[in-house]
C-alpha cells in the first residue's frame, strides 16, 4: 500500500469541507480538499442559499425581547422531529445541537467575521404538531454569499495554507481500504479524465445528500406522500447524488433514514436552468389562495406557509394531481413574495441598508417583475375569467374551473373585509397571528382582499414540489465518525454536513426547524475536525 501523502482527505468543498479544513489547518495537519465543481463554485450550495442560522439565546433575541432556552429549544425540536424511537445518534445530536450550536457555531461565526441581520425571523411554528415556540432563524448580513466567501477567505488566507492542497474537477465515486480501515478514496478527475487515487490516515465524506438525483428522491420517497409527483423539480447541488452514500455503505457505514427529506411545495421552473428541472423555491406569500389544480382552496385547513412546510408538501401530495396554484395580486406579490436565495435577495446579498429598507417599504419590484417575464409558471391578468383562460392554457387543458375559482376569491375576499372580530376563516386567523411579530408584520399584508381595483393585475404561479436536502445520511457518532451497523466508528471514515444527515444519520427527524441546516455542517465539520486532534468538541 502507498504511503499516505495527506494526514486527511476531504471530498466536498462545501461549507462542511471548507470549515473542517479551517479547523485542521489550525491544528497544521496536511489536508487534500477535493471538489468535483469548478473553482468559482467553491462553497457549494450554501453560497447561493438564504443564509438562515437556527441559534439559542442569542444577542439578536435578546434585543427583540426574545427569552429562549435550551430547554425550550430541545422540546421544540424534539416535537416537530418526531422521531422514530430506534433514532439513537439523530436524538443524540439533537440535544448537542441546540445546547452547543450557539458557542461552537454562532460565535464562532461571530468570531471569523459574521454578522446577523438584528431581527430573526419565525419560521417552522408549527401546525398540528408544535414547531417553534420562538423566533430563532437568523440570516447572515450578505446571505450565504456572504458566508461562503468569508470561510473561503480563510481558508485561502490560513497561516497554514502551505498543508493544504486543493483541487478541483475531481469526481470521487469509491473509498480505499486495507482490512477494515479506510486510507482514502479514488475517482476520475473531470479535467484530463484520467483516474487518481488519493491516500490519507482519514477520510472526511463532505459531499451533500442524495436530492440532486431526482431518481433517487422517488426511490427514496416518504410513504406519508403516497407516490411521488409526476413532476418533481430539482433545488438540489447537481452533484448531490448519493455516489458517496454507496461508497460509505460499500466500506460499512450504516445509511440511515434516506426517506426524510426536507423538500418544499412551492417550486417553480428555473428561468435560467443550470441542470435538468431546476427550480427556484418560492417562499409562498400568506394573503395568497392557495388552490389545487381544477382552482378549488386545498384544505379542510387553508395552507399558509410558515408554519409546517413537512404539510404543505403532504397536502399538495394527497392531490390527484401533486401541483398547486397560488393565486393573488400585485399588492400581495410584491409585499410577501420571496424566492429562497442569495441570487433573488440583492438588497441582503449586497448588505445594501438602503435597498432593504426600499424593499420593506415599497415591495420586491425587481423581484415579481422578473418572475412576471421570465418565470413559465407565472400567468398575469386583470380579470378572473381571464387569468383563468391563462392558467388552463399553462396546463394544457380546462381543469381549472371559472365558477370554482370566483366563488373561493369571493367567499374569501368577503371574510377579509368584515371586521376583525369578524373574520372566521382559518387563513385569515394565521395571517393575524403572523403579523404579532414584527418581523413577520414587516412582511405580511393586513386585510388585503384578491379582487381590489387597486391592486391589480392579478397573478397566479403554478408550483410544483422541490427536492432540497437530504434529512437522512451516514450515520454518525458526536465526533462524525462514520458508524457500521453495529454502531461501532469505521477506521478512518468520518462524515460531516448533508452527507451524514447533518449528524447522526438524521438530527432532523421527521422536520426541521429550519435554519438548522448550514449550523449542521458547521458543528458536524467541527466536531470531527476536533476529534481528529483528540479532544471532544460536543458533549458525549
Amino acid at each position: 500500500m502507498s504511503p499516505p501523502t495527506h494526514d486527511v482527505v476531504i471530498v466536498g468543498a462545501g461549507i462542511a469541507g471548507i470549515v473542517c479544513a479551517i479547523e485542521l489547518l489550525d491544528q497544521g495537519k496536511r489536508v487534500l480538499l477535493l471538489d468535483r465543481d469548478q473553482p468559482d463554485q467553491i462553497g457549494g450550495l450554501a453560497r447561493r442559499s438564504f443564509g438562515g442560522m437556527f441559534a439559542v439565546d442569542t444577542p439578536e433575541q435578546r434585543r427583540m425581547g426574545i427569552r429562549d432556552n435550551t430547554a425550550l429549544a430541545l422540546a421544540d425540536w424534539q416535537s416537530f422531529a418526531e422521531f422514530d424511537v430506534e433514532a439513537c445518534w439523530p436524538q443524540r445530536w439533537a440535544r448537542a445541537y441546540v445546547g452547543q450550536c450557539t458557542e461552537h457555531m454562532y460565535w464562532w461565526l461571530r468570531g471569523k467575521g459574521i454578522r446577523f441581520l438584528p431581527m430573526p425571523n419565525w419560521v417552522e411554528r408549527g401546525q398540528f404538531t408544535p414547531g417553534n415556540s420562538l423566533p430563532r432563524f437568523h440570516m447572515v448580513w450578505g446571505t450565504g454569499k456572504k458566508l461562503a466567501e468569508t470561510l473561503i477567505g480563510h481558508l485561502q488566507q490560513h497561516r497554514n495554507v502551505g498543508l493544504l492542497d486543493l483541487r478541483f474537477g475531481q469526481c470521487v465515486n469509491g473509498l480505499l481500504r486495507d482490512g477494515e480501515r479506510v486510507t482514502g478514496c479514488h475517482g476520475i478527475d473531470e479535467t484530463s479524465g484520467r483516474p487518481f487515487t488519493a491516500h490519507a490516515e482519514t477520510t472526511v465524506v463532505a459531499a451533500g445528500g442524495i436530492n440532486g438525483n431526482l431518481e433517487r428522491v422517488r426511490n427514496n420517497w416518504h410513504s406519508d406522500w403516497g407516490t411521488p409527483p409526476e413532476i418533481l423539480l430539482n433545488g438540489s447541488h447537481r452533484f448531490a447524488d448519493g455516489t458517496l452514500h454507496d461508497a460509505a455503505a460499500a466500506a460499512g457505514a450504516q445509511i440511515t433514514h434516506l426517506d426524510k427529506m426536507w423538500n418544499y411545495a412551492a417550486g417553480v421552473h428555473h428561468y435560467a436552468p443550470s441542470q435538468p428541472l431546476a427550480g427556484l423555491s418560492l417562499v409562498p406569500p400568506r394573503s395568497a389562495l392557495w388552490l389545487n389544480w381544477r382552482g378549488e382552496r386545498i384544505g379542510p385547513q387553508p395552507l399558509v406557509s410558515g408554519f409546517d412546510t413537512r404539510e404543505l408538501v403532504s397536502q399538495v401530495c394527497r392531490q390527484p394531481r401533486q401541483y398547486s396554484w397560488q393565486l393573488m395580486n400585485r399588492r400581495i406579490a410584491l409585499k410577501e413574495l420571496a424566492v429562497s436565495g442569495a441570487e433573488h435577495n440583492p438588497s441582503i446579498r449586497d448588505e445594501s441598508r438602503l435597498g432593504l429598507l426600499r424593499d420593506l417599504l415599497f415591495g420586491n419590484r425587481w423581484l415579481v417583475d422578473t418572475l412576471i417575464e421570465k418565470c413559465i409558471d407565472v400567468v398575469v391578468a386583470r380579470t378572473l375569467p381571464e387569468l383563468v383562460e391563462r392558467m388552463n392554457a399553462l396546463q394544457g387543458d380546462d381543469a381549472v374551473e371559472l365558477a370554482t375559482v370566483e366563488r373561493e376569491v369571493h367567499q374569501y375576499d368577503a371574510r377579509v373585509v368584515q371586521p376583525e372580530r369578524f373574520q372566521n376563516d382559518e387563513q385569515l386567523r394565521r395571517i393575524a397571528f403572523l403579523r404579532r411579530y414584527r418581523g413577520d408584520r414587516l412582511r405580511t399584508c393586513k386585510r388585503q382582499p384578491i379582487l381590489d381595483g387597486k391592486a391589480l393585475p392579478l397573478i397566479a404561479i403554478r408550483e410544483f414540489i422541490i427536492s432540497r436536502k437530504s434529512l437522512g445520511g451516514i450515520q454518525t457518532d458526536l465526533a462524525s465518525r462514520a458508524l457500521d451497523a453495529a454502531g461501532k466508528p469505521i477506521d478512518g471514515l468520518y462524515a460531516i454536513g448533508e452527507a451524514a444527515g447533518f449528524g447522526g444519520g438524521g438530527v432532523h427527524g421527521l422536520r426541521a426547524l429550519e435554519g438548522t441546516f448550514l449550523g449542521g455542517c458547521v458543528l458536524t465539520a467541527r466536531a470531527a475536525a476536533a476529534a481528529l486532534g483528540g479532544r471532544n468538541l460536543l458533549d458525549h
